[in-house]
């Protein structure tokens, strides 16, 4: 599978489900007003998926890896944060488990991303080299733009054909 936007990244897809999952258990009412720990378990799971967003638009191979590896950071502590809800008795044993499975599979596809990057011979988005137009690529589109823009019929001029005309005068200089 070809990667050509962070959306692609299936880790990235995974955490978007553990995202919402996150925010549905937080509207608990118990769990609601615990404010500490609701903020800090919704920025962390907005953590992971915001760093494996960031990585990828960074462009290079080696930023990605670094900032997968704080997202997977974030996991862990949705997931110890998911302990301490669980201890409270803000969610059931069955959202727990649901939760730590799904915050598990996330942590293991970055990781197994981050491994597939460390072997890859790619550099990343900044090392592409821009493709470079043929002649007659350049052209069409000269064509497309003189094509679409106004035509000689509907350009207005103040210029006459008569005052267009070059004069030669007698001793050889030119007049328009």
């Amino acid at each position: 599978m070809k990667i050509e936007k962070f959306e692609d990244i299936i880790a990235w897809q995974k955490t978007r489900e553990l995202v919402k999952e996150i925010y549905r258990i937080t509207k608990n009412e118990e769990f609601s007003k615990d404010y500490s720990l609701k903020d800090q378990i919704q920025r962390a799971s907005v953590s992971i998926m915001s760093n494996i967003a960031e990585g990828y638009e960074r462009g290079t191979k080696e930023e990605l890896i670094q900032f997968l590896y704080i997202a997977r950071g974030s996991c862990g502590e949705v997931r110890s944060q998911l302990y301490i809800a669980y201890d409270l008795n803000y969610i059931s044993l069955q959202e727990f488990q649901k939760l730590q499975k799904l915050a598990i599979e996330v942590s293991r596809l970055i990781y197994h991303f981050i491994e597939y990057l460390k072997g890859a011979r790619i550099r990343g988005q900044k090392f592409r080299k821009p493709k470079v137009k043929s002649f007659r690529e350049e052209i069409e589109e000269l064509l497309k733009t003189y094509t679409t823009s106004e035509t000689p019929e509907t350009i207005e001029t103040s210029e006459t054909p008569e005052t267009n005309q070059i004069n030669e005068n007698n001793d050889g200089t030119k007049q328009l």
